[in-house]
């Protein structure tokens, strides 16, 4: 055997069996972190590594290939259901962060939705990331885009929209998106890397209606005027239309024509809840990826085809 091959065996039998992240591995063999892409890369087109799927894993792969074609997506990544539904947005978080974490080129910016979702995310990234990711908020609503408390480490270089989520006006909302500063970060938006979103559905337990910026007059509302969900508190009826409310006056944050122009939007969400949001979100195009679990992925790909709306 020679000098490469040990290496390459070295290599992945750290990763893949120790758990050793790439950088441990490159500080433990004397070798940059480059380096150990390519040792494990060699080692799987050379056979020293082979993978083999199991059953549900191939079943997973062709789902994930049915949807991608279905919706016209870039990629999706499929989880296991939750054991429980308060499981379902900490589950997702972490698979997510552990995609987006594999991908995210060296010294990147990544736009950040707002959402208990994305709070998890943010906070799992920040904790696990080997170099300082630089987050650039989407939405006002500062206090959601700051370090979890309970966690000492928060590797995030943090760029906020200084301002709340909603205004109290519409005319005071529009002063605010008129401000240098907030003209600033929604600049910074447009050269980030990857884009990532939360997807809300229309009832109490969502973020925006559990922090009380909302109360039940305002779902009963947006209920009977078709809204089946939200992305980035936009919300939306099943064809992924934006739906006029005054909520949308007083909103401070990245509009849906503008996030249909970024390039590898991530959305990230799962639980049965929010089946009918996702979907929506699917239809109006805003996605490039799709995070989600088991039991979303199914139902998703048996609903039927988009139906045009009554004129």
């Amino acid at each position: 055997m020679n000098y490469e091959e040990s290496l390459m065996e070295k290599a992945a039998y750290y990763y893949y069996f120790d758990n050793m992240t790439q950088q441990d591995i490159a500080s433990l063999l004397g070798i940059s972190r480059i380096r150990v892409i390519k040792l494990l890369e060699q080692a799987r087109l050379s056979g020293i590594i082979q993978f083999k799927l199991r059953k549900n894993a191939e079943f997973n792969a062709k789902l994930e290939q049915s949807l991608i074609k279905k919706y016209g997506l870039k990629d999706i990544y499929i989880i296991p259901k939750a054991s429980s539904p308060d499981k379902d947005n900490e589950n997702v978080a972490k698979a997510a962060s552990v995609y987006i974490g594999d991908r995210l080129p060296d010294n990147a910016y990544i736009n950040m939705g707002y959402g208990d979702t994305s709070k998890h995310l943010l906070n799992d990234l920040a904790t696990t990331a080997e170099s300082p990711i630089s987050c650039v908020s989407l939405t006002g609503g500062v206090s959601y885009y700051l370090p979890d408390t309970r966690s000492n480490i928060f590797n995030a270089h943090l760029h906020l929209i200084p301002a709340p989520l909603l205004a109290s006006s519409g005319s005071m909302a529009q002063a605010i998106r008129n401000e240098d500063s907030v003209n600033d970060i929604f600049r910074m938006v447009q050269l980030a890397s990857v884009t990532v979103v939360g997807i809300g559905a229309l009832h109490e337990k969502s973020t925006i209606f559990n922090s009380g910026m909302l109360n039940r007059n305002d779902m009963n509302v947006l209920k009977m005027k078709g809204a089946v969900g939200d992305v980035l508190s936009h919300f939306i009826d099943k064809n992924g239309k934006l739906i006029a409310n005054s909520i949308e006056d007083r909103l401070i944050g990245l509009s849906l024509e503008k996030l249909k122009e970024l390039d590898n939007v991530i959305g990230v969400a799962a639980g049965e809840s929010k089946v009918n949001a996702i979907r929506a979100v699917l239809r109006g195009g805003y996605l490039d990826i799709l995070i989600t679990d088991l039991s979303v992925a199914e139902q998703l790909l048996d609903e039927p085809e988009k139906t045009e709306e009554k004129k």
